[in-house]
């Protein structure tokens, strides 16, 4: 078996060779063009010297170029890991330690940015650089200009197709191996939306995600699908401009694009009335934005939840079903169950840690055996969130179970918190954090950004609390920023949030 190979191989293409596959700006490729392509790729990786089972990092932007690298390298028999080269310096050469990379294909553009990295990368001979040439450097493009094919390696069950790591927001980005039989459980998400043959699928989630590299790559290859790329940071400007152009039928994207286009780009929104579906995943969807977004576009934002170690999404609200509350129901190959803190399934209504288990999902963490033996067990995975079911059948995202905290007594969910600010339109963004005080005892912290005037966002957040909340779930402090800190994949960094407040409170002392 190949992944590359069930997606582009001669009865992948009996099916899809004439239909597009990618759109990137001005560029189009058919599914037989990126084959081409994608021989080329591998040809040029084993022209470099990379052999079956080494890992090759990618540093590049989402482009058909970059999609040909990662296809051509998996149907070689190499291990593809693309990374985020919007990380540091220092998580960067972590990943590339970690995994082990012979080889990065760094793009121009990544280089002139990372410029400390790739330095470090001619230094130990593992740089190739797409692009303008450095000196003395590999060009990849140079070794694109071949006819050469190939069979595809045929892999055995154990062999690993494709690294991803984790964006890091509790510590150093954890890898993750994955097989070639992962193809095999693509688009489960498209099937539930209603996404078939014919379709244009846009998705701003990047291939170094697990979401982007599915729903932006793998999964349209392998349901015969059109998908569009944004090779750039999905900010709300190029995103318009991509829907304007291109016409999407469906849209996969995360909750804080949807809230920056309804603020940066508002006047523009009537180019999304045409598409179909509007999913988000990533981070919390809120009521709020699910009725916002509704009113803007006339469009159902509906939600999907997936993580990394599982690869593919795991479970979705149906269409017609979104209220921004609803996590969703699991997808058909995905198994899910509850447990308590003594191992129990907990009563209807009670909450439950969330376990998983899917035909695509990870062994474990690379390099990192005692995790691995604590969050996979039995073929099952431990996704630490907190769910409870409601009568419907619909699971609803409590929070993180290291989040949740009691307060006098009573168990609290930070989460609430954010969804009670929020409802005030002076507040844009709100992170609640447990911050321990003067006694020892845990207290909420709700650090909110404004729309407007800051201090008016603090006075609207607070007032909000204390009409939808009782007391013992209200803040007990409130602060304004400028932003909220974010890794690198966009996610909120709390830990950040809580050392602001621990570092006021000790200057208090």
């Amino acid at each position: 078996m190949n992944a590359a190979e069930l997606l582009l191989g001669e009865a992948a293409l009996a099916r899809n060779g004439e239909r597009l596959a990618l759109i990137c700006g001005e560029e189009a490729l058919s599914y037989a063009e990126l084959a081409r392509r994608m021989h080329a790729s591998a040809a040029a990786l084993r022209a470099l010297g990379l052999r079956r089972g080494d890992h090759v990092a990618l540093l590049m932007r989402d482009t058909p170029e970059c999609a040909a690298a990662w296809l051509g390298a998996v149907h070689m028999g190499a291990i593809a890991v693309t990374v985020n080269p919007r990380l540091s310096d220092a998580e960067c050469r972590h990943v590339l330690a970690d995994s082990g990379a012979r080889f990065a294909i760094v793009e121009d553009s990544v280089a002139a940015v990372q410029r400390s990295l790739a330095a470090h990368l001619a230094q130990t001979g593992r740089l190739v650089v797409a692009g303008e040439p450095m000196r003395a450097v590999p060009a990849w493009r140079d070794h694109l200009r071949t006819t050469a094919t190939a069979p595809a390696v045929d892999a055995g069950e154990g062999e690993a197709a494709f690294c991803l790591y984790s964006s890091g927001t509790t510590g150093k980005p954890k890898g993750m191996a994955f097989g070639h039989r992962v193809v095999l459980s693509l688009g489960e998400a498209f099937r539930a939306f209603g996404i078939g043959e014919g379709d244009r699928v846009f998705t701003t989630s990047k291939f170094y995600f697990a979401y982007g590299l599915e729903h932006a790559l793998l999964a349209p290859l392998a349901l015969g699908l059109t998908s569009i790329l944004c090779a750039d940071w999905p900010e709300a400007a190029p995103v318009l401009r991509i829907v304007e152009q291109h016409r999407p039928n469906a849209m996969f994207s995360v909750p804080t694009v949807y809230r920056r286009l309804l603020t940066e780009a508002a006047t523009g929104l009537a180019a999304f009335r045409p598409i179909r579906r509007f999913v988000a995943a990533g981070e919390r969807l809120s009521p709020q934005l699910v009725e916002q977004w509704r009113g803007a576009t006339g469009g159902e934002l509906l939600n999907l939840y997936g993580m990394s170690e599982t690869f593919c999404a795991c479970m979705v609200t149906p269409p017609g079903s979104s209220n921004g509350g609803r996590t969703g129901q699991p997808l058909p190959i995905t198994e899910v169950r509850l447990l308590d803190a003594h191992n129990r399934e907990p009563a209807a209504g009670d909450p439950g840690v969330l376990w998983v288990r899917h035909p695509a999902m990870t062994r474990g963490y690379l390099n990192l055996p005692v995790p691995s033996v604590e969050l996979f067990r039995d073929g099952w995975f431990c996704s630490r969130d907190v769910f409870v079911r409601d009568s419907a059948g619909y699971f609803i995202h409590q929070g993180r179970s290291d989040e949740l905290l009691k307060v006098a007594g009573q168990w609290v969910r930070p989460g609430e918190v954010e969804e009670a600010a929020a409802l005030d339109p002076a507040v844009a963004e709100t992170a609640c954090v447990p911050v321990l005080d003067g006694d020892g005892l845990q207290r909420l912290a709700l650090f909110v950004t404004a729309r407007g005037d800051p201090a008016e966002a603090g006075r609207a957040a607070t007032a909000a609390c204390e009409q939808a909340l009782p007391p013992h779930k209200r803040p007990k402090w409130v602060r304004v920023v400028a932003d909220l800190p974010r890794t690198a994949s966009g996610k909120v960094q709390r830990f950040k949030l809580r050392e602001i407040l621990e570092r006021e409170l000790a200057g208090k002392e």
